[in-house]
């Protein structure tokens, strides 16, 4: 029987919130998880949506702290579907968890929060800005996090945490998009892949989380971005990931400004076929995409290492190690979370 708080986790079917669940329940708390579909075996869930504040209400019964991360994740759709899971969605949570009695929150957020579209060179993280942010995405989840953190109190202590491009082994959303559209070759370098980005392993992302609970003594009020600390191009980012997959790497590249443009085009051209069901998957180039391609954003990790009294474990090179192991035994595509 454990002896830790009991911990729900939402989006525990995604990978970051599934590697948070798993690493939680490694180390000895109690985990409930609270999603649409049904959880491995070992968990205790409560199957529902953040919209629905019933099934909410279901989910925080009982529990002493919320990781937060399940959320609406595109680079399309209405702003109404963004707004009523990211922000109504987290409202409904911080309010049923509150008269719950749960003491500690930590809501997962992004560093797109105050990305304003130009480059981040060695920043600390700054303030969420819902008006400026690019995108339905970060302009919504920019809105939760100071909704979140406005409710932090003694009582109810409220820490957001933004991992910085989480990928590994069975992530889709950066490097099966990277693998498939090499694969295509329907994925340029845009200025030749030269801005310098930063990025999570999906182990340290989780273990970071995980530490904002532990330290939410130090943590909470605060937003801080978490990062493996290891600024890379871009270009050498996607030729690891490549190369990890047997892919061949991507030679060609487009202009900055130019993918910009486009991207812009292209979203509204994606969103308005989608409205008409014409076209269900993602577009292949944004302009929140091409911003995030053709600009640097890395940070300052200083703070944050020191309120979370933590440090990243596995390094870039390591970490692209295991996804070459991972794409050697086949690449689990389709696999589950690991719980």
């Amino acid at each position: 029987m454990s002896t830790k708080p009991t911990v729900l986790v939402t989006g525990a079917s995604g990978l970051l919130g599934g590697a948070v669940a798993q690493l939680l329940l490694d180390t000895g708390y109690a985990v409930r998880t609270f999603q649409r579909r049904p959880a491995a075996d070992q968990l205790e869930f409560v199957q529902g949506s953040v919209t629905d504040p019933e099934a909410v209400d279901r989910a925080v019964e009982g529990v002493d702290a919320v990781i937060h991360l399940a959320a609406k994740v595109s680079f399309t759709g209405s702003w109404s579907e963004f707004a009523a899971i990211n922000i109504d969605g987290t409202g409904n949570l911080l309010v049923a968890a509150r008269r719950a009695g749960a003491r500690d929150f930590v809501f997962v957020s992004s560093p797109s929060v105050a990305h304003l579209g130009s480059s981040i060179v060695g920043s600390p993280a700054g303030i969420a800005d819902p008006e400026h942010a690019r995108g339905h995405y970060a302009r919504s989840k920019a809105a939760a996090e100071l909704l979140a953190l406005a409710e932090d109190s003694a009582a109810f202590r409220v820490a957001a945490i933004r991992p910085h491009i989480v990928w590994g082994p069975g992530d889709t959303q950066l490097v099966e998009r990277v693998i498939e559209r090499a694969r295509a070759r329907r994925l340029p370098l845009l200025d030749h892949g030269t801005a310098l980005i930063d990025t999570t392993y999906i182990d340290n992302a989780a273990a970071a989380i995980v530490r904002g609970l532990e330290r939410m003594d130090h943590a909470h009020g605060q937003a801080l971005v978490i990062t493996n600390g290891q600024p890379r191009p871009i270009a050498e980012l996607i030729a690891g990931i490549c190369t990890a997959a047997g892919v061949a790497v991507p030679g060609w590249s487009v202009p900055g400004w130019l993918a910009r443009g486009a991207g812009s085009g292209i979203e509204k051209a994606w969103t308005a076929a989608g409205q008409r069901g014409w076209v269900h998957d993602e577009p292949p180039m944004t302009r929140f995409m091409a911003e995030q391609l053709s600009t640097a954003h890395w940070f300052d990790q200083r703070h944050t290492r020191e309120v979370l009294d933590w440090v990243p474990q596995v390094s870039v090179a390591e970490g692209m190690e295991r996804l070459k192991a991972y794409y050697g035994r086949g690449g689990e595509r389709n696999a589950s979370p690991r719980l």
